[in-house]
């Protein structure tokens, strides 16, 4: 399963994650730290997301892959079937959840509704699902109250998410494409790419050519996020992953491009 988290700012969307991989046991507890996926010291301290950071959770026999949607809108809605919509039951809907949760319904994705922070006296849930109900036009069974910071009915997030989100659809014989719903630069790698496999599969050491900007690359490693990175023989249809290359800018791959498994020698291996 592919999916997102949708949320304001500090309504718990961080938190919700850190309880999912504890619960699945992404990561050992005594590994665990506050907003595990907020990377940079800014996203700590002032609780907002900036970074994208995938991750691979198992649980029942699945793969959750969950992409930590920063607040801007971006390609990550595009990589998934699902999003967990999740609102403060202290503060209701916000403008910005709003346009976020429209973009995903034009993306014809699976919405789950979360109530958050159940566990605080100023909580109303009553008025705050009334508010999800008009706006998704779901039932009132439909809406998970929980409490991201205790922990209380997260698994039943984890549930709805198996039950409720499709598997995603693609031709494993279908030659090979992914979706590059973000990239940086790595000091010591190169150009780290962050895909979605659409079609096909995409080995360690292949030859792979963007299709909109047309630059060549080898594939050094590809592998998933659990958050660090964990290294894999292929990635293939339907996962979402890395891929480290030897491109020298992003510039040559960028957001919403299209990796295809290319021929010939990559143009970052020419001699000049």
């Amino acid at each position: 399963r592919n999916f997102c988290i949708i949320a304001h700012i500090d309504h718990g969307k961080s938190t919700l994650a850190d309880r999912m991989m504890e619960l699945t046991g992404t990561v050992e507890k005594r590994a665990m730290k506050q907003q595990l996926l907020d990377s940079m010291e800014l996203e700590r301290e002032k609780g907002i997301t900036i970074k994208l950071s995938p991750v691979r959770m198992r649980y029942r026999g699945y793969d959750l892959n969950l992409i930590d949607t920063p607040g801007h809108v971006d390609c990550s809605l595009e990589a998934c079937e699902g999003a967990v919509l999740v609102v403060d039951a202290t503060q209701g809907i916000q403008a910005q959840t709003l346009t976020n949760v429209y973009l995903a319904m034009e993306a014809n994705l699976t919405i789950i509704p979360v109530l958050n922070k159940i566990d605080l006296p100023a909580s109303d849930t009553a008025k705050v699902s009334a508010q999800l109900i008009s706006l998704l036009g779901c039932e009132e069974t439909d809406i998970i109250k929980v409490s991201a910071k205790t922990g209380q009915n997260v698994d039943r997030v984890l549930e709805a998410i198996i039950k409720r989100i499709p598997a995603p659809q693609g031709d494993k014989a279908a030659p090979t494409r992914a979706l590059i719903f973000d990239s940086y630069y790595d000091d010591y790698r190169g150009v780290v790419l962050y895909v979605r496999l659409v079609d096909g599969q995409l080995a360690k050491g292949a030859s792979i050519r963007m299709m909109a900007t047309g630059a060549k690359a080898l594939a050094l490693e590809v592998g998933h996020l659990a958050p660090g990175m964990m290294a894999d023989s292929a990635l293939t249809t339907g996962q979402i992953g890395y891929i480290v290359t030897n491109l020298k800018t992003t510039r040559e791959a960028r957001v919403g491009d299209t990796v295809t498994v290319g021929s010939g020698e990559p143009d970052s291996a020419k001699v000049k």
